[in-house]
């Protein structure tokens, strides 16, 4: 407990026991007779007092502070003859104190023990007065025992209740906290692979075109030209690229994107990178005329991009059929390219490969790249829903 909840539960005590002295002194007959001699004032604030002293446990000990404004409630018949209003006060503060406080196993012993304790004194009333005495016992009681037992039984059960919310607010709020970060490790994961398949693929290129411009002997200057002219363009499309890419990052979530995704479309200006490197490549393309799905044409201009970068890298100068087909509600890519024996070593990890399966896999596609006898080949199907 805090001390200010000390301070209240005192306060409140205080304020019971100042209220029955009041009571006391202006209406002393507001009290339930018992048929003996009325005791002295003077007692029934003795009495009073100690039933009051239990409500300053009534959030720290509240059955043992019930325990102790009841002992005081049974023991006022005997030694001043009368129950006073102000006793009846403290005896309901304690009592609602102690269903709503107090442990729930404790607090459903103190609703049986009042019901019990109500039950035993309607039929004592009725054996020993009859039915009109112990209607009038049963009203006083529901005043007395029923009114504090539903009340705090309410206020626990809207407490409750409470907590329960708050508690399934919490968890909500974890929930979206959890969301976020995934959607923010989901989008990390994505800008790795967009970083991999665009700016790794043309600073690949790039890398390649340089090599060979350098080792080029008594290369003719056109060739030059014509070799350092796409490296150019490679570095202007790489800091484009990189360029968007800073710049959605920087972008609030409502702007607009600020270029079209690539796409298939594209793919002329992507396969004459790929010739600039060294790579004598052909187009097959029979798709029907209609429109794919923007993350389906993404993922096919990717799978394209990066099979050619991996053929400039592991076999130079090598010839490369790209194969475009749709048929049905699929749309399938392949990329072969043919063996060099005396391919460079590209040092490559596989990354470029996992990222691809991961695309297909996103967009509901599968995709299966291997060596075969004379050719390496990536073969990827992808669903485009029926051409339009």
């Amino acid at each position: 407990m805090t001390a200010r909840e000390i301070r209240e539960d005192v306060l409140r005590a205080v304020l019971l026991l100042a209220l029955g002295v009041l009571l006391l002194a202006v209406v002393p007959d507001a009290a339930v007779q018992w048929g003996g001699p009325a005791g002295s004032t003077g007692a029934a604030v003795g009495l009073l007092a100690p039933a009051c002293s239990g409500v300053v446990l009534r959030r720290r000990r509240p059955v043992a502070g019930l325990l102790v404004t009841t002992a005081a409630l049974v023991a006022s018949p005997f030694v001043v003859g009368v129950t006073h209003t102000g006793m009846l006060l403290a005896f309901g503060e304690a009592l609602y104190s102690a269903v709503l406080h107090s442990s729930r196993r404790a607090g459903r012993w103190v609703c049986a023990a009042a019901g019990a304790v109500a039950a035993l004194l309607a039929l004592h009333s009725l054996l020993v007065e009859g039915a009109a005495a112990a209607v009038g016992t049963v009203m006083g009681l529901g005043l007395l025992l029923a009114i504090p037992v539903w009340w705090g039984q309410e206020v626990r059960r809207h407490r409750d209740r409470a907590d329960a919310e708050r508690d399934r607010a919490e968890q909500e709020r974890r929930m979206a906290e959890l969301d976020r970060a995934a959607a923010v490790t989901a989008e990390r994961n994505r800008m790795a692979r967009d970083l991999h398949d665009v700016i790794a693929g043309q600073l690949s290129a790039i890398a390649i075109q340089s090599e060979a411009a350098l080792t080029l002997p008594d290369a003719d200057p056109e060739v030059l030209r014509r070799v350092l002219t796409q490296v150019r363009r490679g570095s202007v499309a790489s800091l484009a690229e990189m360029r968007t890419m800073i710049g959605l990052l920087r972008a609030d979530p409502d702007d607009e994107a600020r270029t079209a995704p690539a796409g298939l479309d594209r793919i002329e200006a992507l396969l004459d990178a790929g010739r600039a490197s060294g790579l004598r490549v052909e187009l097959d393309d029979r798709r029907p005329p209609g429109d794919l799905p923007a993350a389906v044409d993404l993922a096919a201009y990717r799978i394209v991009q990066e099979s050619l970068t991996n053929a400039a890298k592991h076999a130079p100068g090598s010839a490369v059929r790209v194969v475009l087909r749709r048929s049905a509600d699929e749309l399938r890519v392949e990329v072969a390219n043919d063996l060099v024996d005396d391919a460079a070593d590209g040092g490559g990890t596989g990354t470029g490969l996992l990222g691809l399966a991961e695309r297909a896999a996103a967009v509901g596609g599968r995709i299966v790249a291997g060596r075969g006898d004379r050719a390496w080949t990536v073969r990827a199907a992808l669903p485009a829903g029926p051409p339009r």
